[in-house]
């Protein structure tokens, strides 16, 4: 069985991911922090999970349960890393298709941007999402959830 894993905290498309797991009849877990309650739809496919405050509680929950039959929606791209080590797919809200091909730049790209904030250089946030950016993602995530059907 595919399920989907929502790093749920700061994703902006969650209402994209419920409607593609809708028409496909996927489940949905929506893990956060509980800091910033998220509403769930009404659906009987999405589960909110609410892990403890921390660092790196929600990838932990995602990481430990997600299969190489699942897809993982984040823009963390060490929880990407974690997801793909596993045989998992994962795609970021902007529509990038993560792959080990492509992992290991992004994280070393993430560590330059950490260093260069580090010493006080404004490296700014991602830019806000866009419509072109929204469709983008519907795409890889139905190639990425039709990728995951078929390996189950």
């Amino acid at each position: 069985m595919t399920d989907i894993y929502i790093d749920g905290d700061a994703c902006p498309v969650r209402d994209e991911v419920y409607r593609v797991a809708e028409r496909i009849g996927l489940a949905v877990f929506v893990v956060s922090n509980g800091s910033r309650p998220i509403r769930p739809p009404r659906t009987g496919n999405v589960r909110m999970i609410t892990v403890e405050d921390g660092a790196d509680k929600a990838d932990d929950w995602i990481a430990e349960r997600i299969t190489k039959s699942d897809v993982c929606v984040t823009s963390d791209i060490p929880l990407a890393s974690r997801c793909l080590a596993k045989g998992a797919r994962a795609v970021s809200s902007y529509g990038k298709h993560w792959t080990p091909d492509n992992i290991g730049n992004a994280l070393a790209g993430r560590e330059i941007a950490r260093h260069l904030r580090e010493i006080g250089a404004n490296t700014g946030g991602p830019p806000p999402i866009t419509k072109a950016d929204r469709s983008r993602f519907l795409s890889v995530l139905d190639a990425a959830v039709q990728a995951a059907l078929r390996a189950a």
